[in-house]
């Protein structure tokens, strides 16, 4: 009787444990864990700069794309430390956007300004992004995408310029008022995306070089991170156009088809590798990518653009895998270096747009976290 009675209650016991384990992996992460794992890897990325220098210009579209997932993390972490460093960078920068003025990845960091100016009201901080936002709105644009002639240095010819370029002319409309920079910036979206966005696929080429090239299993090339480049400056747009803008239904329907195909792509290991449709060729994971689609798929579930029920255990599992692609220390590894293109990556590799992605995805993660409670 009494090894029937213990036989009976190490069932219990292990499916109590099973139990708990299973609820645990199906519910949202605590709030602690994603302030405190934020902030480890905020604080990383700021020492890291203040004792080892700037990898690039602080100017750069590394840097601004650094400082998208920065502003996210100040607004939920209720230090004024985190707004003064940005302000810090803006005074460094004497508020000036890069010396290629037209191209978008050096007027990338205009989000930044334009959020900065809307919360503190200095003019100085756009004055020099406006000035080339006002250029911007009256050239006709007429040129064709084709990678030829440098056309990057003037027209938005690759889709990583859609996360460089949109989110700060719309950012500079919202701080101001003038409806002029999101209508430019839409206009540009469509121009871009009817030239790279491959219908059938639901996915961009990173630009036309791509259009023939393969991968080595025989599919067309789609970059991870490129595609993620796209959908974050599409929630950009989506975040602060008004509700009955004439395009939100375009980019909505936009959004939504790049979702559902891009959710089907992720591995078992949570992630998106750097080739979304050749994942056997980079089979490490890659968190830059994985972060852009968290966060553009958990900022869907909370304004309710895409279903709970399907696209949560997407995010939850991509969360947990950027989680544990965290050091110790908070650095953030596993982010593919600079490219145009799927490249491997390691543990060891990190940098600072992985950083301002990272933090972007934790902080819609804590609003889906709060709003499910």
């Amino acid at each position: 009787m009494l090894i029937k009675t213990t036989v009976v209650l190490s069932v219990l016991i292990v499916a109590t444990a099973f139990n708990t384990v299973l609820a645990s992996s199906l519910s949202p992460p605590p709030k602690d864990s994603i302030v405190t794992v934020m902030k480890r890897v905020a604080d990383w990325q700021w020492r890291e700069i203040e004792t080892k220098g700037w990898r690039n210009d602080p100017k750069d579209w590394t840097s601004g794309a650094m400082y998208a997932g920065m502003i996210a993390w100040a607004r939920v972490a209720k230090d004024d430390l985190y707004w003064q460093k940005l302000l810090e960078v803006g005074n460094k920068n004497e508020w000036k956007i890069g010396k290629r003025r037209h191209f978008a990845d050096d007027y990338c960091v205009g989000q930044m300004y334009a959020q900065l100016y809307k919360k503190y009201k200095n003019p100085l901080y756009i004055a020099d992004f406006k000035s080339l936002a006002d250029t911007l709105a009256v050239i006709p644009h007429k040129d064709s995408l084709l990678w030829v002639n440098n056309v990057h240095l003037r027209e938005w010819a690759w889709c990583d310029a859609l996360f460089m370029g949109p989110p700060a002319l719309g950012y500079l409309t919202d701080a101001t008022g003038d409806p002029k920079y999101l209508e430019l910036a839409c206009k540009l979206w469509w121009k871009t995306s009817d030239y790279l966005y491959n219908k059938d696929q639901h996915l961009f080429f990173r630009d036309s070089r791509y259009f023939t090239q393969k991968e080595k299993n025989g599919k067309a090339v789609f970059w991870s991170r490129g595609n993620g480049w796209v959908m974050g400056g599409m929630v950009s747009l989506l975040s602060i156009m008004p509700a009955n803008y004439p395009d939100r239904n375009q980019f909505i329907m936009q959004f939504k088809q790049m979702a559902d195909r891009i959710s089907g792509l992720q591995q078992p290991d949570g992630t998106w590798h750097a080739s979304l449709l050749d994942p056997g060729s980079y089979p490490s994971k890659e968190t830059s990518g994985t972060a852009f689609y968290c966060y553009v798929f958990a900022w869907g579930i909370n304004h309710k653009l895409l279903s709970y029920d399907k696209y949560y255990p997407v995010v939850e599992k991509a969360w947990k895998a950027l989680i544990s692609s965290v050091h110790p220390d908070g650095e953030l590894g596993y982010v593919q270096p600079q490219g145009a293109a799927p490249e491997k990556v390691t543990a060891d590799d990190t940098e600072v747009y992985g950083v301002g992605a990272f933090l972007l995805a934790g902080t819609e993660m804590l609003k889906l976290e709060n709003s499910s409670q």
